[in-house]
């Protein structure tokens, strides 16, 4: 399980890293920090669209097999970054980058499910993707460190140096024969789409977490005036947001298990959007920063495990099969985040990027409620749901 998040680390730290890099790369390449945000979007949506089609086409290949290749493929996309010549050229090998993080996140989590007896998956499903919390917690905050300090070639290098002691691990601890359950067509995996109670359920998740990643994606921009665009003051910010997470998240869990799901996440939002409507009047001073991105961070992260285990409750049965299509709709709102962020900056500036992002947190709440709605049917209880999947689900 180490090695599988350890792998989970090396890939979600790319997608993290990168938003400390921004201004780096627009000096570099001599263009808008709105248009290097693009990076982000591109490796995002990669990692969507393509996470349940190779997840599927390699269904039936050896565990480590897969394994082994994607972190490959990771590889070879930031060594491509690392001497790209262009910001095109740069785009194109951080989207073969993101071909590698799309089909390794899934098939880390399948295989940690089989490592283990049947009662134990979802923790094992768990512990893998919680890579996604040290990579903001440490992996960003190091890259950012380490861009200011030798560049951002440096700092593709330091994911390159990832990848390649990820596979490292893998092929030491991951056993040559995994036994897995009979692969899943493309249908299958996307089955939840078709149930209006899951649709609702993700619809919060790509709302919410647009909202939540619009302001992270450009945070070197929103909080400039606090940095003074020093790598290692926004680095510090970068950190408290990734140390918070650990325990928002924690304490997500705690709270979904003791009053359910749906509760947890709507108050999540709705602090959410609380904390994105003041948060231009936080960016002043580093110390003040700070406070916000403590405020913002706790509600950001503690809504992930309520919405996994609403969703999980719907199929406990299929926790995998609603594991990856979550992951997936995570990185389709990284990459909306990216989009609208842009255009949120070209329009009204970087200064009113998280009230925006407010108004789309509102939306998100609207939508968990209607989840709510069409979860609650006569004699369905949430919470004991909820307890009953605890082991299932968190990130």
């Amino acid at each position: 399980m180490p090695a599988l998040g350890l792998g989970v680390f090396a890939v979600g730290t790319d997608e993290f890293v990168l938003a400390g890099m921004l201004p780096l790369l627009g000096d570099t390449f001599g263009i808008p920090i709105a248009t290097a945000g693009q990076v982000v979007t591109a490796f995002a949506l990669v990692c969507a669209v393509l996470a349940p089609v190779l997840g599927t086409l390699t269904a039936r290949w050896p565990r480590r097999r897969i394994l082994l290749i994607a972190l490959g493929v990771y590889l070879a996309g930031n060594a491509a970054t690392a001497v790209a010549p262009s910001f095109p050229l740069l785009v194109t090998a951080q989207m073969v980058a993101a071909a590698g993080a799309g089909l390794f996140v899934p098939a880390a989590a399948v295989t940690a499910a089989a490592l283990v007896p049947a009662e134990r998956r979802g923790r094992a499903i768990a512990l893998v993707t919680t890579g996604f919390t040290a990579a903001t917690a440490l992996g960003a905050p190091i890259g950012t460190v380490l861009g200011g300090a030798l560049g951002w070639r440096a700092t593709v290098w330091f994911l390159a140096g990832l990848a390649v002691l990820g596979m490292v691990f893998v092929l030491v601890l991951v056993p040559g024969r995994v036994t897995v359950p009979a692969p899943e067509g493309l249908g299958e995996r996307l089955r939840p789409l078709r149930d209006p109670r899951a649709l609702a359920l993700m619809g919060t998740t790509l709302v919410g977490f647009t909202a939540v990643y619009i302001p992270y994606t450009y945070i070197s921009a929103v909080f400039e005036p606090a940095t003074g665009g020093d790598s290692g003051r926004l680095a510090v910010l970068l950190f408290l947001f990734g140390a918070v997470g650990a325990l928002a998240n924690y304490a997500g869990g705690t709270l979904a298990d003791r009053l359910g799901g749906r509760a947890v996440a709507s108050g999540a939002i709705a602090l959410l959007t609380a904390a994105l409507l003041v948060m231009p009047l936080a960016t002043g001073s580093l110390a003040a920063a700070a406070v916000m991105v403590v405020a913002y961070g706790v509600p950001a992260w503690a809504l992930t495990t309520p919405q996994q285990h609403r969703l999980i409750a719907l199929d406990p049965a299929s926790a995998s099969v609603y594991v990856s299509l979550n992951a997936a709709i995570l990185y389709l709102a990284i990459s909306l985040s990216g989009m609208a962020g842009a255009a949120g900056i070209g329009w009204f500036g970087a200064g009113r990027l998280a009230p925006a992002a407010a108004v789309i947190a509102l939306l998100a709440l609207g939508l968990s409620e209607l989840a709510h709605r069409l979860t609650r049917r006569p004699g369905h209880d949430e919470t004991r749901t909820t307890r009953l999947t605890a082991d299932s689900s968190s990130r």
